[in-house]
């Protein structure tokens, strides 16, 4: 799958090096230094999906992440030295889809790129499911609350969705892995909280006292099965 790929990365042979492997992929590749440039770059070549370095001049990739899916659901996939959990649950807070730690493998780093792709513009299964006011279409990818579409992200959508394939069946987050993040065997359970707090603020009127998305004690999650 061919995509049109942003890079916004300030360590220039870090750059050069990702480019070549992602256009050996049969990507091309807008490169950046900077993070104004990379909400410049987002805002007017609108990239099938950001590769984004945290630590940038003039914007911080964190910023950039932040500020950008408040305004899309563009697949980021995040790069950083910092190596501690709390770092990563940052990342995946302000709404990255994945997240890598320096140093990596550009060939994983290609692969994932890839993955992500993949999971943003395959088909799902044709069911629309309803539960309560939030209706969810994996044929058409969104989701509606009370008839108005929520923007999520590629990752939230898949976790919402195998979730949505039960509902009233808890999950592990280990089974919600296997099923929303596929051959991913890098992420932390930890992730998957992340993203379900992210959810819970966009389809829940009380977050911290969901209807939708449930936590089972011991077990995991799971989607109400009616309201």
């Amino acid at each position: 799958m061919s995509a049109r790929i942003l890079l916004a990365e300030d360590d220039q042979k870090q750059a050069h090096l990702i480019r070549v492997y992602l256009e050996r992929a049969g990507h091309s590749v807008l490169a950046c230094a900077d993070g104004r440039t990379a909400l410049e770059l987002a805002r007017t070549r609108r990239p099938d999906l950001i590769v984004l370095d945290v630590m940038m001049p003039e914007v911080d990739g964190l910023d950039v992440c932040r500020i950008l899916r408040a305004e899309s659901a563009v697949p980021i996939l995040m790069l950083t030295a910092r190596s501690t959990e709390a770092d990563l649950l940052l990342g995946l807070d302000l709404g990255a889809d994945d997240y890598m730690v320096k140093p990596f493998s550009p060939a994983e780093l290609t692969a994932r790129v890839r993955a992500l792709l993949r999971r943003s513009a395959a088909p799902a299964a044709p069911e629309l499911i309803t539960v309560g006011e939030l209706e969810i279409d994996p044929t058409r990818y969104t989701v509606r609350l009370r008839g108005a579409q929520v923007e999520l992200t590629a990752k939230e959508f898949d976790i919402l969705h195998a979730l949505a394939r039960q509902p009233g069946v808890p999950l592990t987050r280990t089974q919600i892995l296997e099923r929303a993040f596929g051959f991913d065997n890098h992420v932390l359970e930890r992730t998957v909280d992340a993203h379900v707090k992210n959810l819970r603020r966009k389809v829940e009127d009380d977050p911290a006292s969901p209807r939708y998305l449930l936590t089972v004690s011991g077990r995991g999650y799971k989607l109400a099965e009616a309201l």
